[in-house]
């Protein structure tokens, strides 16, 4: 080895021995501030996990203000979500019959309109019978039974109909 390269080797050793300790105690320092990082990470982990647990409480209204376990919380919102498919199944059901409904009832005016314009009463007393028989239909919808005309009877099923 010449003299050059055990020159660097001795200041490559004298880097160790850095000012405030030896490289040993540096090395402790820096696993110490490690440590210190990584369990502030971890609190901070913990501190979002029981966040989003009290944000998921307050969701479910029957756990609104009680103190519950994780266990509970997490039982009590699969059980909302499902009450809420099954609420959201039957609204997009009732939809469907009511779109079905205002087809029916918009083939029924094009019907009469056009038989008013052709002045073919005999189809427009079979529109008529038709539309009675409908509206005997509808009023299992919440109709009255009183003798109303066709027009108020399926206005006010409508309007009974989205009310409920």
């Amino acid at each position: 080895m010449s003299d050059e390269e055990r020159d660097i080797d001795i200041e490559s050793d004298d880097d160790e021995s850095l000012p405030g300790g030896t490289r040993g105690e540096l090395q402790f320092a820096s696993q110490a501030e490690k440590r210190a990082h990584h369990n502030a990470l971890e609190r901070k982990r913990r501190d979002h996990i029981k966040d989003s647990f009290c944000s998921l409480r307050d969701s479910v209204p029957s756990l609104h203000g009680e103190k519950a376990s994780r266990a509970q919380i997490l039982k009590k919102a699969a059980d909302y979500i499902e009450f809420m498919r099954r609420k959201n199944s039957a609204h997009q059901q009732d939809i469907d019959d009511l779109k079905k409904q205002n087809n029916l009832l918009e083939n029924q005016i094009r019907s009469l309109e056009k038989t008013k314009y052709t002045g073919n009463f005999a189809a427009m007393t079979s529109n008529n019978a038709l539309l009675n028989n409908k509206g005997s239909s509808l009023m299992e919808f919440g109709g009255s039974g009183s003798d109303t005309s066709d027009s108020e009877t399926s206005n006010s099923v409508r309007r009974k109909k989205l009310k409920t």
